[in-house]
């Protein structure tokens, strides 16, 4: 990934049988051409560098073959074969003015599987992590083995720029019922002495914060992931009590947070966030909980064929609530009843492959590519707009058993790996690059109102009273796919969104999925869109008629 603007190279390593010609062109996320050429070269194994610089921000796939001796790039990894994929990050400040952040909480993006790679962290805009605290890893052979120190915190926090979630649930045998470790079905055997060790965790953690994070308010834990309980809900709750006042006994800035079931909504029973609330309420469970934490998955597994909206237009309401937006309303809602104002975290959200794909020579194509860009990116920008104050992108890179999860490319293992490090960036890699330096450092205003079927839109302000920033777009089941089987990228919506008073006329800035602005004119406060399946934000600064036109997520309660 390079700087927009910055100079960089390409190489082009040929073994030509005789003289022959290059003919090479680099393609964006909608596979469009954007520049192409041809060049000459000898016979034998030759290096050919070209110097590059792109005004253009976001995904690009060079190609190449040789004219009369033919071949291709080679498959490398996941990544198919044919391209050689490389990003150009946005440069946001021509578009965007800073924020500045009184508190490190305040940012909104986090994300899994990049824990040691600061550089990539930084180029993607993300400012949290998690952070492993869990018995089963601290403490897998027997306890009081572990003792605290600061100085054995993970480099990448020392740093003091990203954040650490406290991740808490794992059961290591000598400590589950089960005689065995897990960690989502049973409570420790000794409730009281898991409840010390919550007070160790608490204190650690608290000084970390002290001395890595002077400007962070709070600490964060997430007591429970995706949780399939097997005991009593008596004993999930007093689990959940142990944890609470642990941590609350050493940590006077701790922020428990709970279930993380994988599906947020309350139209399932055992895997939806909002009805394992509902579950638990009565016990009272929300005497300890500060927070709630939710995975952001709409469809399980999610993937590029189901996208977030496909139920909104369904003619069956039990369908319409499986939406993720009428799930996010739902969660929003339950928490309320529980405990008003609570802090609401996605985190995990990924989009994989559509069902049965392969990593292979031939997969994905650039299609199935972009459409994990435009619905992941899609399903985040909701998460946030109805009312959670931060989301985490999963996962780093591609990894064995679930096809297409990774944001980049493994260049190393055919199949994936959870440590690899050489990578490739995909499109979806570009388009949270982007959505990062738009959304971060905002206060989310809500869903607009009175939008159309097909039309989804958003709006937030930066913190500070800055600028107004509406992100939208269209879908519609019938282009995704379509009667073919691709995803279209083409597909139009119109809508005429209010940016000023009535009367007014002027410009906004209007930014594609990429990070790339253009400007469009507004007549009498009212700027004329064409929508696609891919975001846009649109870029204004009358905050009191963007925010009179939305419905606030119920319970929000700022960053």
């Amino acid at each position: 990934m390079f700087t927009e603007g910055s100079r960089f190279s390409i190489s082009f390593v040929t073994a030509a049988p005789e003289p022959d010609d290059v003919v090479w062109s680099i393609r964006d996320h909608m596979d469009r051409i954007q520049v192409s050429g041809t060049f000459h070269v000898a016979g034998g194994t030759r290096t050919t560098t070209l110097s590059c610089k792109s005004t253009l921000s976001g995904y690009f796939a060079v190609s190449a073959t040789l004219s009369k001796a033919g071949g291709t790039l080679p498959r490398t990894g996941t990544r198919p074969s044919g391209i050689a994929t490389f990003g150009i990050l946005p440069n946001s400040s021509t578009y965007l003015p800073a924020v500045t952040l009184a508190h490190i909480d305040q940012h909104r993006f986090g994300m899994q599987g990049f824990n040691g790679r600061a550089r990539l962290l930084a180029a993607l805009g993300i400012s949290q992590t998690i952070d492993d605290r869990q018995l089963s890893v601290m403490e897998p052979a027997g306890p009081n083995k572990w003792k605290p120190s600061v100085a054995d915190v993970d480099p990448i926090y020392k740093r003091g720029q990203v954040m650490r979630l406290v991740r808490l649930d794992g059961i290591p045998a000598w400590a589950s019922p089960a005689g065995r470790d897990e960690d989502r079905s049973h409570p420790p055997i000794n409730l009281s002495y898991y409840e010390h060790y919550m007070a160790r965790v608490g204190a650690d953690t608290e000084a970390i914060r002290q001395v890595f994070f002077p400007s962070q308010q709070n600490n964060y834990y997430q007591v429970t992931w995706e949780p399939d309980w097997q005991d009593s809900a008596a004993n999930f709750v007093a689990m959940y009590a142990a944890v609470y006042k642990g941590l609350h006994s050493a940590d006077p800035h701790a922020v428990v947070m709970g279930p993380t079931s994988p599906v947020p909504g309350a139209y399932c029973t055992v895997y939806c966030t909002a009805n394992l609330l509902s579950t638990y309420a009565s016990l009272g469970l929300a005497n300890y909980i500060d927070g709630v934490t939710t995975h952001g998955y709409y469809a399980y597994p999610a993937s590029a064929a189901t996208p977030p909206e496909k139920y909104d237009t369904d003619p069956n309401p039990s369908n319409v609530a499986q939406a993720l937006d009428q799930q996010m309303r739902a969660l929003r809602a339950q928490m309320q009843s529980m405990k008003p104002n609570m802090r609401l975290w996605s985190t995990e959200l990924g989009i994989r492959y559509d069902p049965g794909a392969a990593y292979g020579p031939n997969y994905p194509s650039a299609n199935q590519l972009y459409a994990q860009a435009a619905v992941a990116t899609r399903a985040h920008l909701i998460i946030l707009g109805e009312g959670a104050q931060v989301t985490y992108f999963f996962f780093g890179a591609d990894y064995p058993g679930d096809p297409g999860y990774g944001t980049f490319f493994d260049l190393d293992h055919s199949q994936g790996s959870f440590t690899a490090t050489n990578l490739s960036p995909k499109p979806e890699a570009m388009a949270f690059a982007a959505m990062t330096r738009i959304i971060d450092g905002t206060q989310t205003f809500g869903r607009l109102n009175g939008l159309p079927p097909m039309v989804y839109g958003y709006a937030f302000q930066q913190l500070g009273g800055g600028k107004v920033i509406t992100a939208l777009w269209t879908h519609n089941n019938a282009v995704w796919p379509n009667s073919n089987g691709t995803y279209s990228p083409t597909y139009t919506n119109r809508y005429a969104l209010a940016v000023d008073a009535p009367g007014t006329n002027g410009f906004v800035k209007v930014i594609d999925m990429m990070g790339n602005s253009s400007q469009a004119a507004y007549v009498d406060g009212i700027t004329a869109l064409t929508l696609t399946p891919s975001p846009i934000y649109v870029i204004s600064s009358n905050a009191n008629v963007v925010k009179a036109n939305v419905t606030a997520p119920v319970g929000y309660n700022g960053q």
